[in-house]
């Protein structure tokens, strides 16, 4: 009989994770930022709130969101005015439409994951999905195993209220994985909706204003697998080390509650400079473990998860980064919102778009090394160091 170490041996794979395809989706509803402030006032029955209002329309345009994409519509809050009321208990509706609707919009971003990676969905291995919107049992894990049609004996986990941060811990566990399950194909999706916490208008809690200029619904999907059949698979970019780390100082900082009247978002404004103070250091103690120079950051291409322009303005610089580094974050967030843990694939898949059209004359951004770093509540920074595959 084999011993347990040439067992366990046997069962890893001999190569780094390695995502062999990105998939993205998101609701028809297009909401422009321009004219939501307009819409979010009328819709909820709020117009003669008029200096809240005002407010909320200058909290929109600094945002730096040109439109997002939600599930929510005008006849949806006609037809339930609980969820144009702050304080209003509607969880149990917002529930319903969750349970439904995320796994639909995951299944959406997944199908075109599959598509690209060119496999049947029978060697689907593991299925890993990623939710701040929403619990039920069984999860959205166990719904999207059936929307897809996928085998019973497909292994599930699902991460739920983790956190913005959450887009790059799915990677994170993934990896782990798919390098300890030899040909193991693990299909990440992360699917999110703002069912969760819409809320009306208050000037009680301006934090709940910001929140709601500022996130959007949207899915994301990965196929990850390790040791890739080049003959058949198209390996994108490799995982090559994680870490996670939460700040010093930054309890309460960002937080978020499940409460009968939706989830309940705690936006502290001390989160940009809590997050520059410590982001360095932080950096460096996931650096550190592979030989990687903090010094060296321009050298890298940046997946940053973008929190809102001031995080994003306070990263840059304090790390020092030229202006171009960000720009794939902020394009996404310009497109798309703070769409909480999918936002971070969407850029990785905008990365590698861009990265497709500058190979052709230069070596550009997305065709080296990269680091991936997620912001959320704790405040958690969770880095992932990644390593684009040279196109053939």
């Amino acid at each position: 009989m084999a011993s347990i170490q040439e067992i366990r041996n046997s069962h890893r794979a001999n190569g780094p994770a390695t995502i062999l395809a990105i998939g993205t989706a998101n609701p028809p509803n297009e909401m422009y930022q321009a004219d939501y402030p307009d819409f979010y006032f009328r819709a909820t029955n709020n117009e003669h709130m008029t200096d809240l209002k005002a407010k909320f329309k200058r909290i929109c345009e600094k945002s730096m969101i040109k439109k997002r994409y939600m599930h929510i519509t005008e006849e949806m809050l006609k037809e339930n005015s609980n969820l144009c009321d702050y304080n209003a208990s509607s969880l149990n509706f917002r529930q319903l439409i969750l349970a439904s609707e995320v796994p639909k919009l995951g299944k959406e971003a997944a199908l075109k994951a599959i598509e690209e990676w060119g496999q049947s969905k029978s060697k689907i291995t593991h299925v890993l999905f990623c939710t701040n919107s929403g619990v039920d049992i069984p999860g959205a894990d166990y719904q999207l195993i059936k929307l897809l049609g996928l085998h019973s004996s497909v292994k599930r986990l699902i991460l739920c209220q983790e956190g913005c941060h959450s887009g790059a811990m799915v990677l994170r566990i993934a990896k782990d994985m798919v390098e300890n399950n030899r040909g193991a194909r693990v299909l990440v999706v992360c699917s999110e909706s703002t069912v969760i916490c819409f809320r009306g208008p208050t000037d009680a809690h301006m934090d709940s204003m910001v929140a709601q200029a500022l996130f959007g619904d949207g899915a994301a999907a990965m196929i990850v697998g390790a040791d890739p059949d080049e003959s058949i698979e198209r390996p994108i970019f490799k995982l090559v080390w994680t870490a996670q780390a939460i700040l010093p100082d930054s309890e309460g900082a960002i937080e978020g509650h499940i409460r009968e009247a939706g989830m309940d978002i705690r936006l502290s404004s001390d989160v940009p400079k809590l997050i520059s103070n410590s982001i360095k250091n932080a950096l460096v103690e996931a650096f550190d473990p592979i030989g990687l120079e903090i010094n060296d950051r321009n050298s890298f291409f940046w997946i940053a998860h973008p929190g809102g322009p001031a995080i994003l303005d306070k990263v840059e610089a304090e790390l020092g980064l030229e202006e171009n580094k960000l720009s794939t974050t902020r394009h996404v967030l310009s497109e798309f919102g703070n769409m909480w843990s999918a936002c971070m694939i969407f850029i990785l898949d905008e990365m590698r778009k861009r990265s497709l059209k500058e190979c052709k004359t230069t070596t550009g951004e997305g065709l080296d090394w990269g680091v991936m770093v997620g912001l959320g509540p704790g405040i958690t920074v969770e880095t992932i160091v990644i390593h684009s595959v040279p196109l053939s």
